[in-house]
């Protein structure tokens, strides 16, 4: 499961990327509403998680953006504010939970147990295909044909990346900002060591896809023709 996490209190991002991960989410985090808006556009997530209360782009304006656009991913707000009246706003707008910060984290996963329970059944994130390539969402997995690798999680982000946009330049800054927007201890080093890896998987699956350095502005993800 996928879930996008929208708060401008870095410290409460980061405690809630640690939570959801270590309960084998998969999550994306973002600082401000329109960084939100800019991943939902591209990206297909089984749940949002969104502060009210951001600068600029708040996470009602970011909720009503998605319904205005038809877009019924399940929508969980985060906020300080918690009289009837605030509630009432938020649901209206299209929330489908409402959860008053301080909270326990035990009660925030068992609100996403619940709103992704609501899914329909039938549904399932489709996997992304280059070349002679696929990755698989529902295992994590590599594929070339019939061969296969597992990938990490944070190799898994990475090569999402790339396969959303393949054949077009990607920055470290950009990996960077995208798979490890809320660790902040984090270096650049990181992006060059899942890279090395995922070179490293391509060539076991025997692919003709693979990364290459583009000199000055970073990695692209080509083929190599037959």
């Amino acid at each position: 499961m996928r879930i996008l996490i929208a708060d401008d209190e870095a410290e409460i991002t980061r405690a809630l990327k640690t939570i959801l991960e270590r309960n084998h989410y998969t999550v994306d985090a973002v600082g401000s509403g329109r960084e939100a808006l800019d991943y939902l556009a591209g990206i297909q997530y089984d749940c949002a998680v969104l502060d009210v209360m951001m600068p600029g782009v708040d996470g009602l304006e970011v909720l009503r953006c998605m319904r205005e656009g038809g877009d019924r991913t399940p929508v969980l707000l985060l906020t300080a504010k918690s009289t009837v009246a605030d509630r009432v706003e938020g649901l209206d707008a299209g929330a489908d939970d409402y959860l008053p910060k301080p909270f326990a984290s035990q009660e925030l996963l068992a609100r996403l147990r619940a709103l992704l329970r609501r899914r329909p059944t039938e549904y399932a994130p489709a996997a992304l295909c280059f070349g002679d390539v696929r990755l698989e969402p529902a295992t994590g997995e590599l594929c070339c044909g019939a061969q296969r690798v597992r990938l990490c999680r944070k190799e898994y982000q990475v090569m999402e990346q790339f396969l959303r946009a393949p054949q077009t330049p990607l920055s470290a800054r950009r990996l960077m900002e995208r798979v490890w927007a809320a660790e902040s201890e984090a270096g650049v080093s990181v992006v060059w060591v899942n890279i090395a890896y995922l070179r490293r998987k391509l060539e076991q699956l025997g692919s003709r896809v693979s990364i290459r350095s583009v000199r000055g502005i970073g990695y692209l993800l080509e083929e190599t023709p037959c």
